[in-house]
């Protein structure tokens, strides 16, 4: 079955892709064996090298692909620029940190000379989604291609042009042929993909379905895994909080992408003292942005969603918890004419029985929760089957570090700011929103033979 291209801004189909085929899918995975191997022979010096002439093309090209983001994903084209500068980054970090990150590390104590190396695994699939579509996949390769591994990118249905894109830039830095490939390929078949010996281990970013999904077949297969999966990330807004700041950050936060982000902020928690303060000035903000399709109106806070069926199923979620009582503050209606388009929304007397509580609103929403105390706004914080980010707002500092370490349930905690990857930081979720970190040399590890070598005397 071929993939669309939809541009979400107007429902015009831009480009359709043809399924990789059976006898091309073989050729693939025999290059990427082939070529992992040679590769898995190079310094890390010699890796470097097309690793950072694809952060000098993400740099120098940033336009052209924003627009491509733009075409394909609706993303505002200030944001798109942003994400190719930042798909560089992480390019470059790796390509100038993994040789420390996986030096061998000797053991003392022992007779003999004893020490784990780091070796690389072959080739690696991952399956990619359609949110931060060049930066998700960066994000894998980088460390993956620098760790001496072959990378294979199954990419979601309506960002193909951009798959292809990142498979540009890395032929065009002068990765060898068939290290890195994209496939065309249809879910149904990725099971029996991720069986064939030639795939050494799996990643996913995507729903927590799709992780089931993938995690299982990876379990089936004996083959490692990494799932990055959803989120419905509390920000804790305590009494003493700075709260023009605190409302600023959580705007930002929630809109990001459309609000399409596993890591946006999803539900604002507020005690007492600063309930109505706090929602005066969320409102606000969320009222002043403005949204549009990104080709025509550049300076918009907000694209459409990716698709339409996406805006419904907010929409739904939206009615659905204002019909279990929730009341709503701003949005909330569909506007009228072409583009999958979600205004910025605001939903308030939020309790356990909504499904703005406990389901993930993948879109411009904010869902606010009240606390009796400090204490319930930390259990209402945990009370979710997620656990990806989490944010507390507090003059105290010292008390908010506590907060973040100790008693948010999340792989990703902040105080005072929202929560964003960043390369040097590791990233990942825990309970529903999967296992395995993605970044720093945490990332770097996850598809490496840790090797244990003992030389005895």
């Amino acid at each position: 079955m071929p993939f669309e291209s939809i541009n979400p801004a107007d429902g015009r189909s831009l480009r359709t892709y043809a399924d990789t085929s059976p006898a091309e899918l073989e050729g693939i995975l025999v290059a990427a064996t082939s070529a992992q191997r040679a590769w898995a022979r190079l310094s890390f010096a010699e890796r470097a090298v097309p690793l950072h002439a694809a952060a000098d093309r993400l740099e120098q090209d940033k336009d052209v692909y924003a627009r491509l983001m733009a075409e394909e994903r609706g993303k505002p084209l200030a944001q798109g620029r942003a994400e190719a500068e930042k798909c560089a980054w992480v390019c470059r970090y790796y390509a100038d940190e993994a040789e420390g990150f996986l030096t061998p590390e000797p053991i003392v104590g022992k007779e003999g000379r004893h020490f784990v190396a780091y070796r690389p695994l072959g080739t690696v699939l991952a399956i990619m989604p359609w949110n931060f579509p060049l930066w998700q996949v960066f994000r894998f390769a980088a460390p993956t291609l620098m760790a001496g591994n072959a990378g294979l990118l199954k990419h979601a249905p309506n960002v193909q042009g951009c798959a292809e894109a990142i498979e540009a830039i890395f032929h065009d830095a002068g990765l060898p042929t068939g290290l890195f490939a994209s496939l065309v390929i249809d879910t149904d078949t990725i099971a029996a993909l991720i069986a064939r010996p030639e795939i050494a281990a799996v990643t996913l970013t995507g729903s927590t379905g799709a992780g089931r999904a993938v995690g299982a077949a990876a379990g089936a297969a004996l083959k490692p895994s990494v799932l990055e999966l959803g989120g419905s990330d509390p920000y804790v807004i305590l009494a003493d909080a700075d709260l023009d700041r605190a409302a600023d950050l959580c705007v930002a936060s929630r809109l990001l992408n459309t609000g399409q982000s596993c890591i946006a902020a999803k539900r604002f928690i507020v005690v007492p003292q600063v309930a109505a303060a706090f929602t005066e000035r969320l409102v606000q903000r969320m009222a002043a942005k403005t949204f549009g399709p990104p080709l025509t109106q550049a300076d918009v806070d907000m694209g459409p969603m990716a698709r339409h069926d996406l805006r419904d199923q907010l929409h739904d979620q939206v009615m659905r918890s204002v019909a279990a009582g929730a009341r709503l503050l701003l949005g909330g209606t569909v506007p009228p004419g072409p583009g999958a388009f979600y205004p910025p929304t605001v939903l308030t007397d939020v309790d356990a029985d909504c499904p703005a509580y406990g389901e993930e609103l993948f879109g411009p929403v904010a869902t606010i929760v009240a606390a009796r105390d400090e204490d319930d706004a930390l259990r209402i914080a945990n009370d979710t089957s997620f656990g990806l980010g989490a944010a507390v707002f507090t003059r105290d500092t010292v008390r908010g570090e506590q907060l973040a370490a100790e008693h948010l349930e999340a792989g990703c905690c902040v105080v005072n700011d929202f929560v964003r990857s960043d390369p040097r930081m590791p990233f990942g979720g825990i309970k529903e929103s999967g296992y395995g970190r993605e970044l720093a040399a945490f990332g770097i590890r996850e598809f490496v033979n840790v090797k244990a070598v003992s030389v005895n005397p």
